[in-house]
């Protein structure tokens, strides 16, 4: 069985310590280790390693974009490591050491900090640790020499490059070669931010300098922080991605009508139901997750029937709608979750697979005669998605697909399967010259009850 390094211990500080900037780095190493090697989300682990006073408040943007852009690029940041040490291996007892390299690299390769600026903190980070104070020199070598070639290191990134192998050869397989370098190329790019709107988008869209998009969402088109813009107190809007608003537009939910949100938190998708007018009952089985959802109601002064449970386990209902926004591998949002990648295994998508099935044929159960059902995931993966639906299909005569068109998704028409569902890529979403592409993948179906 194969071991896990130990985690690295806690720096023992010797001089330097107050320099500025090393703190945040000091924490993105650490953030690193924890998501590579304990498998914790990168959102999680950074909010709670900011959560104290370690970090200065001017640096922890400078922290979140330091590990999100090592796991972003890890595949090309550890091959440009590993190709300028004389053995091709770091020492394994001086864990520490690959973090502090990678966070190093990371700055030369794909931040705006100084070279000589990125190169000398991680040599005071190795100089502020014992047990890589030996090892100083070795930093300054290693980073000076992916300084000098950085260009030579950026022209030999390969498509797959920064993705775990079982995933690439997945994605290959089930989308072709030409694809799937264009699902991982889009993987590689920061994800834009989309907002949804209660009402007015085109007046929003001026108010805060947006693009329209076609289905009504917004998309911004620079990264001020979100509490400042126009509209976010008064709650006439929240962060959400174009492809995550799409299912709860295209559930049609109606003023009066009853209507669940089954895995419902964070409330993006609870919340547009809820500006339709409907009846809305939000479930999750997070109570944290649901006091986040509880807190974004309160800001946008909406209203839902909220209920900590286990949605495959609920009795409720007859309902006239259901959103079925499952859980997931999630391959699809790693423009903005880049640690999925690295976080899953391919065993999880046949264990999430299972739990799906359990909670589509649930939520049937509790749909109204005639009522109707979105079933989403933001997975890429055909087991979480096309499959899932097939099967459904064939062993429930009582539900029937209620094929979407042209018309339903403007702007995303090449999404559509022959089916009927939608099947949406990370490189769709080319909405004009002067608007940044992209967007979540998301596998959408919609059924009716006929029986």
């Amino acid at each position: 069985m194969k071991s896990t390094p130990q985690a690295p211990k806690k720096p023992v500080r010797r001089h330097d310590t107050n320099a500025p900037g090393l703190a945040a780095r000091r924490v993105a190493c650490q953030v690193l280790w924890d998501v590579l090697h304990r498998r914790l989300p990168l959102d999680e682990t950074l909010d709670k390693a900011l959560s104290d006073d370690r970090v200065p408040e001017r640096d922890r943007g400078l922290t979140r974009a330091l590990a999100t852009s090592a796991i972003r690029h890890l595949g090309t940041i550890r091959k440009a490591i590993n190709e300028r040490l004389s053995d091709n291996k770091l020492p394994a007892k001086v864990a520490e050491l690959e973090p502090l390299l990678m966070i190093g690299a990371t700055q030369l390769l794909f931040l705006d900090v100084p070279d000589h600026a990125a190169v000398d903190m991680m040599v005071r980070a190795a100089r502020d640790n014992q047990r890589t104070l030996p090892y100083a020199k070795l930093v300054n070598a290693i980073l000076r020499r992916i300084s000098r070639e950085k260009d030579e290191i950026l022209a030999e990134v390969t498509p797959f490059l920064d993705l775990p192998d079982w995933l690439s050869q997945r994605w290959v397989r089930h989308y072709g070669a030409e694809q799937a370098a264009l699902i991982a190329a889009a993987c590689r790019q920061e994800a834009s931010i989309d907002l949804t709107v209660k009402a007015d988008p085109a007046h929003w869209a001026k108010e805060l300098s947006a693009h329209l998009l076609p289905n009504g969402s917004l998309r911004l088109a620079d990264r001020s922080p979100i509490s400042t813009l126009p509209g976010y107190t008064e709650g006439a809007w929240w962060v959400q991605d174009m492809a995550a608003s799409l299912p709860a537009r295209l559930l049609e939910a109606k003023t009066g009508e009853k209507v669940a949100d089954l895995c419902a938190a964070p409330g993006g998708k609870t919340a547009q139901l809820a500006v339709s007018g409907a009846d809305v009952l939000a479930v999750d089985r997070s109570a944290a997750r649901l006091k986040v959802l509880e807190s974004n109601f309160y800001r946008l002064g909406l209203t839902a029937a909220i209920k900590v449970h286990d949605a495959a386990t609920l009795e409720a209902g007859p309902f006239d709608a259901i959103l079925l926004d499952a859980p997931c591998s999630a391959t699809g949002t790693l423009r903005r979750h880049p640690d999925v990648a690295w976080t899953k295994t391919f065993m999880d998508i046949g264990k999430l697979a299972e739990l799906q099935k359990r909670l589509l044929d649930h939520a049937l159960d509790m749909l109204a005669p005639s009522g109707r059902l979105v079933y989403c995931t933001c997975s890429l993966e055909p087991e979480e998605g096309e499959a899932q639906i097939e099967a459904l299909l064939k062993r429930n005569p009582r539900v029937a697909r209620w094929a979407f068109s042209g018309d339903d998704v403007p702007g995303l028409s090449r999404a559509l399967t022959p089916q009927g569902d939608l099947r949406i890529l990370p490189f769709m979403g080319d909405f004009g010259p002067e608007t940044a592409t992209g967007i979540d993948g998301f596998f959408i179906a919609r059924l009716r009850s006929v029986g």
